[in-house]
């Protein structure tokens, strides 16, 4: 009999894919669902491995006080206990929620009732302050609440496609997908705005290298010349207010703040200026910035200047980060804001929600954004934390400083699926959480459109939803009102609120679904909001009425400001992660194509700072230090490296670049500026280089590792300032092994070479390889013989010519390596992306590696020519 898929949605980026799930007894099969209106049956390298993450490795199965394992109803009545007394004792601004973008609607929902309608305080924020607040004070103060005006299909209708700070590609895959489609099937042309020459790049009719932090001089210029040209919509402006101030700013903005030549800067203006069809896409290189609102607004003031909005084919695009950032927002996730899209400060909007909930202690100002957040914990003035699906320890800024808060705080409830990360080892209360694939609730994309996301197994453990753990503390906290028993009821009472919300002029406006019942709830279709809207087509705004109790929209006089700095160290994400690796880092596959912490830094920078190839550079600020592969590329600036978010305590020695980025914030919206830490950078001077492969986990103990799953095993890039006494000796402790392995040795003191395979069973069961320079092996080939038979070439780390390496590998997807591809080229019968794909399959499933399979065969055709003439 076979098994019938399940309906659910992706728990990744912002896009919000639809998927179909099959569990057997064989895994979790997942595919993309083509009914979905996201993806239509696209999915990307993460997606496509969702199946791989959902194993028990690493789960919390049960609640734990200290680390002592405990049942439900201690954790539950301890936390209750702890947060009433501290409020008690210290008033409801002394305790906070710190929640994510990874939270369900409904998890969301219940979080905000209890802490701002109960507890009566606004202290409750999100890691979306991290990616996403600076477009929702850009949009509330230009439309008069956090909406975004177009659709994803906005994209396949353009004539033009702007990427301001977003490198598509990697972050948003199914999305560039769509994009590339509508590019060749329609001639859609894409500009990319980036410091950064990034894979988005590759496939774009031009890319503008801005200077950091140039985007909101670049689109006030922009203004200027569209005044200049006549273009602006006099009709439409008749909507606006503020158009004096941003156009007087616009005129004194400097050009050279850019760091564009006056004909990149007239390419843009006829590119931008002369295509009505014009949709500006921002992300993270925009909002995460000291003056991401003022940016986010000067993309706005074009759009609205010039009436460009809320048409097909035109507008102002924000792509969100998360998987359901935006259902927090509807929810009033962030510290500033109130349910439904309603203001927190306005006293009429507080007494509706406050009515609505029958709330006996209602929030009346708004709370601590996150930098603010910590700091009130590290100075004692929050003494009562609750952190949800979030690891602060290494996303947040001054990310050690964050750690110190955490460790010294009276009271930290951690709700997480991990058992071990940076921040749930410093709780006090660890609660278990139910992981995707479990999670019962919605999440809404980045085109406002809601989706269900499904379980398709019972929760492993004794995992329980987060909004059960709050409900239940709440009961026990002495609130009624929190009495829920599926998360259909949360969901039709978070409806029920956006009616009283629209009544009052909001533009979230669910309340259609308020008398949906269990059913009803378990068969809902993915819908866009609100109903209006899908009688318009979906689009806000291009009927000139917006959310200003005038109805007027406004335009703002931004100044900008340069980032200037000697090294300005730029952040972001790799292709094949997300976040902090708890789910990715689970995939083998998802853990071949950047399998370490690197700093990718220009060869000027390299050369005059002694940095080499391949080997190691140590970052510093703030008194901390993150240690890196050095990555040369030309793809960056000069100046202006680059380094991933992704890595953490559990997987490297001293990956975690959040130590070394400061706090300042962007003073509107709160959100801090993540790509621009002025930094110092050198050489680490590590006297040997190691690779390590095991078929059980094992924790490397040395100056510099790295480590990552794989298919058989584990695998470990290693570096240390010291030599062990006894190599073999020093092999069997990290790797855990006792006299059962056999050893087989090969060393070569002159060049400091050691090379080491254990043996159990007939089997090779681990292996190290040691050099004074970073090691040339084929890591591939090396960690697929274990489990094996080791034959007589293993400790060359070379493979023999009956089995050739595949190389690092290119398309996750289906585990292309770049020797395979090379070799493919090299024959001669693959000479085009597309016939890549048809012979090897890279490239054919999420796309997202295209732009590197055309970035090969360029490297290597002109190769090819040569040796043919």
């Amino acid at each position: 009999m076979t098994v019938p898929e399940i309906r659910s949605t992706c728990p990744y980026c912002g896009v919000g894919c639809g998927v179909l799930l099959r569990a057997t007894e064989a895994g979790v099969t997942v595919r993309g669902d083509p009914d979905h209106p996201a993806n239509r049956g696209r999915l990307c390298s993460k997606g496509s491995a969702l199946g791989e993450t959902v194993g028990p490795e690493g789960r919390l199965l049960a609640p734990m006080i200290g680390n002592r394992r405990a049942g439900w109803e201690e954790a539950l009545d301890l936390v209750a206990a702890r947060f009433h007394d501290t409020i008690a004792a210290h008033g409801p601004e002394s305790v906070a929620f710190y929640v994510s973008g990874q939270c369900l609607t409904e998890d969301y929902y219940v979080a905000n009732k209890l802490m701002k309608g109960f507890i009566g305080s606004a202290n409750i924020d999100t890691n979306s302050r991290l990616c996403m607040a600076s477009a929702v004070a850009g949009h509330r103060r230009a439309f008069g609440t956090d909406t975004v005006p177009g659709l994803y299909e906005d994209l396949e209708q353009a004539d033009l496609v702007v990427l301001v700070g977003s490198n598509m590609a990697w972050c948003h895959p199914v999305l560039f997908q769509r994009l590339q489609a509508a590019r060749e099937g329609r001639g859609t042309r894409v500009v990319v705005i980036d410091p950064r020459r990034t894979s988005t790049c590759d496939s774009a009719d031009l890319h503008l290298p801005i200077a950091p932090g140039g985007d909101a001089a670049l689109f006030n210029l922009a203004l200027a010349e569209a005044e200049r040209r006549g273009l602006l919509d006099a009709a439409f402006l008749q909507n606006v207010e503020g158009a004096n101030a941003a156009l007087e700013a616009a005129r004194a903005t400097d050009p050279t703040l850019t760091g564009l030549t006056a004909a990149q800067l007239a390419q843009f203006f006829d590119l931008w200026l002369g295509t009505r069809r014009v949709v500006t896409c921002w992300s993270m290189g925009v909002n995460q910035s000291d003056s991401g609102t003022d940016k986010v607004n000067a993309i706005l003031n074009l759009h609205l200047a010039t009436g460009r909005i809320g048409q097909p084919g035109m507008g102002p695009f924000s792509l969100t980060g998360q998987p359901n950032a935006m259902g927090g927002r509807e929810v009033g996730g962030l510290s500033n804001m109130l349910a439904c899209h309603l203001n927190l400060e306005d006293p009429l909007h507080r007494q509706a929600v406050a009515d609505f909930w029958a709330a006996p202690r209602m929030a009346e100002t708004p709370g601590l954004k996150a930098v603010d957040l910590f700091r009130a914990v590290e100075a004692g003035r929050v003494k009562a934390l609750w952190i949800m699906c979030t690891n602060p320890v290494v996303s947040m800024p001054e990310a050690e400083r964050v750690a110190r808060a955490i460790a010294g705080c009276d009271f930290v409830v951690v709700s997480d699926m991990m058992a071990e990360t940076d921040t749930a080892r410093l709780a006090h209360v660890r609660l278990p959480a139910t992981g995707w694939g479990e999670k019962d609730g919605t999440v809404t994309n980045s085109e406002r459109r809601i989706s269900r996301q499904r379980p398709f197994r019972t929760p492993m453990g004794e995992a329980r939803a987060d909004w059960w753990q709050m409900a239940q503390v709440a009961r026990r906290m002495g609130f009624h009102g929190f009495d829920w028993s599926h998360p259909a009821e949360v969901f039709a009472e978070h409806a029920a609120l956006s009616g009283v919300a629209g009544g009052l002029g909001s533009d979230f406006d669910i309340s259609d679904h308020a008398g949906i019942t269990h059913a009803g709830y378990d068969a809902l279709q993915p819908f866009l909001w609100p109903a209006n809207a899908r009688r318009q087509g979906g689009r806000f705004f291009g009927d000139g009425r917006f959310h200003h109790k005038d109805g007027r929209a406004r335009m703002i006089g931004v100044t900008p400001r340069a980032t200037p700095a000697p090294m300005v160290l730029n952040t972001g994400r790799v292709r094949d992660h997300w976040h902090t690796m708890s789910r990715t880092g689970l995939a083998p596959r998802l853990n071949q194509h950047m399998a370490e912490p690197y700093l990718e830094i220009h060869p000027a920078d390299a050369a005059r700072l002694g940095l080499e190839a391949d080997g190691l550079a140590q970052v510093t600020a703030l008194g901390e230090t993150a240690v890196l592969r050095v990555l040369l590329s030309d793809r960056v600036a000069p100046g202006n490296p680059f380094a991933p978010i992704h890595w953490t305590a559990e997987t490297a020695a001293r990956g975690r670049v959040g130590v070394v980025i400061p706090g300042p914030v962007d003073p509107v919206s709160g959100q801090p500026a993540l790509k621009s830490a002025a930094v110092s950078v050198e050489p680490f001077r590590a006297v040997w280089f190691g690779y390590a492969v095991a078929a059980r986990p094992f924790r490397p103990d040395c100056a510099y590792w790295a480590r990552a799953v794989h298919a058989k095993g584990m695998t470990a890039e290693l570096a240390g300032c010291t030599l062990p006494e006894n190599w073999e000796a020093a092999a069997r402790e990290m790797f855990g092994l006792d006299a059962r392995a056999e050893a087989q040795v090969f060393t070569d003191p002159q060049r400091g070479r050691v090379r080491l395979a254990f043996v159990q069973d007939g089997a090779l069961v681990a292996a190290l390889f040691i050099d004074r320079q970073p090691l040339a092996i084929a890591r591939g080939h090396v960690a697929s013989l274990l489990g094996e038979a080791p034959g007589p070439a293993l400790l060359s780390g070379q493979p023999g010519t009956d089995r050739p390496d595949p190389g690092p590998t290119v398309c996750a997807c289906f585990s292309v390596g770049l020797n395979t591809l090379t070799a493919a080229i090299a024959r001669g019968d693959c000479l085009t992306v597309a016939a890549l794909g048809a012979s090897l399959k890279a490239g054919t499933n999420c796309g997202a590696c295209r732009p590197e399979l055309a970035a090969l065969l360029t490297r290597h055709t002109p190769v090819l020519k040569e040796a043919a003439e």
